[in-house]
């Protein structure tokens, strides 16, 4: 053979070779490096093979549902099918009544969470926290169990019942509630005086009619104050969020006086139609009277963008403790067949640009929720006067005073809420020190 032939076989031998890696190459190479119809075709190829080879005929519903949900746990703790059932109990919820038992899921560290129980619900009256790692729903152990599902086996006919077992601050001995199902009726709101001008709102849920109750709270709260306001206190303590439209009208009625710095939240997803910046509206505002928000661990989501634009904005301050930290933006697709897709869309941002997923709002005055004595153990109080034989004010000795119960020292607060609750009483506290500085003539 001569040596120009050699030359061409040995080319056309390699050329052969590479043909042949190519066409390997194409069938075999890894999934990552195929393009997205790849990943379609192994997802057919696979329920075509579980259809006809598994031992057991399969519910197709069921297949292709789990198919869904396998996809969109890979995702993030938020997002969901919700299929018919959930999808209703859903709008039901945001609407303000529901049967269950009263508590705000969540995913933390892989584990079913409670955000946050509802007030005057059975889980709330139970003593369920937030941060309770759900364990046992029944007999049913919680690993692996999307929110959607939990949600599912804990809602259910009033007066039937359920046990829920937690795991509280890691602690290896489980706490067992039974509870009794009941219907849940949300309560958006509910206001009050605290002192003499001073006023009280709690804000438990955003719901579909919160930014109007929120506003005939505060004119009922002037109207009780007589000429104004000299402080609110704002109180989103185990608030778990809800409807973002509804937490934008809640600060609107105290931002938008200035036309240069308007911003309530942005939100920012993938593309342009995911993002969006909510102005507050320019006209009359709140007047700008000292307000104090309270979080906790238990605020979430929509009450975070609440307290995070009027931190921002130097309109509140906010005291309690570091907020739960859901910064993301659940936008709710319908399907076919009364089901939906709720997915997490975007990240939502307070007016200065802070993002707050899994951090929280860092509150300005840090307070934890200190429970008070009981009467026996408080200390009374024994000042100079009291003291026997005791020299008044001008030399003489002071007559001696009846000897008061403990009972009678331990204060003359016209609320009990208020000696209950360590945080609200700062509250109101910082605000009257704020009015008495203004008074002073302090700035």
């Amino acid at each position: 053979m001569s040596k120009t032939r050699k030359i061409m076989a040995v080319i056309l031998v390699a050329a052969v070779a590479v043909c042949i890696a190519v066409i390997l190459y194409a069938r075999w190479r890894p999934l990552d490096r195929r393009p997205d119809s790849a990943y379609l075709s192994l997802l057919r190829e696979a329920y075509s093979a579980v259809l006809k080879y598994h031992v057991e005929k399969p519910d197709t519903k069921k297949l292709v549902q789990s198919m869904v949900d396998g996809m969109l746990a890979s995702l993030d703790p938020h997002s969901a099918y919700l299929p018919p059932e959930p999808y209703h109990e859903m709008e039901v919820q945001m609407s303000g009544a529901f049967g269950g038992v009263g508590i705000e899921l969540g995913m933390k560290d892989g584990k079913l969470t409670v955000i946050a129980p509802i007030d005057d619900t059975p889980a709330f009256r139970a003593g369920i926290q937030p941060n309770d790692h759900i364990w046992k729903i029944d007999d049913t152990p919680t690993g692996g169990m999307s929110i959607t599902n939990a949600v599912k086996k804990m809602r259910g006919e009033k007066g039937k019942p359920v046990t829920l077992t937690m795991i509280r601050n890691g602690s290896a001995k489980p706490l067992v509630f039974k509870l009794i199902r009941d219907i849940i009726k949300i309560k958006s709101l509910k206001s009050r005086m605290l002192d003499e001008g001073y006023g009280f709102i709690r804000i438990s849920q955003f719901q579909e009619r919160t930014g109007i109750e929120f506003k005939q709270a505060l004119h009922d709260l002037h109207a009780l104050a007589g000429e104004r306001l000299k402080g609110l206190v704002i109180d989103l303590r185990y608030n778990p969020g809800g409807l973002l439209e509804s937490s934008v009208e809640v600060a609107n009625c105290f931002i938008g006086d200035d036309i240069n710095n308007t911003v309530i939240v942005s939100i920012k997803g993938r593309g342009r139609e995911q993002s969006r910046v909510f102005n507050a509206t320019l006209g009359q505002k709140e007047p700008r009277y000292p307000i104090v928000i309270l979080i906790n661990g238990g605020s979430a989501s929509a009450s975070e963008i609440v307290a995070g634009a009027l931190q921002d904005h130097k309109r509140a301050i906010v005291m309690g403790k570091q907020s739960f930290g859901k910064g993301s933006v659940q936008s709710i697709f319908p399907l076919k067949g009364d089901a939906a897709l709720k997915l997490t869309t975007a990240r939502y941002y307070t007016p200065s640009g802070r993002s707050i997923q899994a951090k929280g709002i860092v509150p300005d005055v840090e307070v934890a929720n200190i429970v008070p004595l009981p009467d026996k153990e408080k200390v009374v109080q024994i000042k100079e006067k009291d003291l026997e034989r005791s020299l008044a004010a001008d030399g003489k000795q002071e007559p001696e005073q009846p000897k008061l119960k403990d009972s009678e020292h331990v204060g003359n607060e016209k609320d009990t809420e208020l000696q209950k609750d360590y945080q609200l009483r700062r509250a109101l506290e910082l605000l009257q020190s704020i009015s008495m500085l203004k008074e002073k003539g302090f700035n």
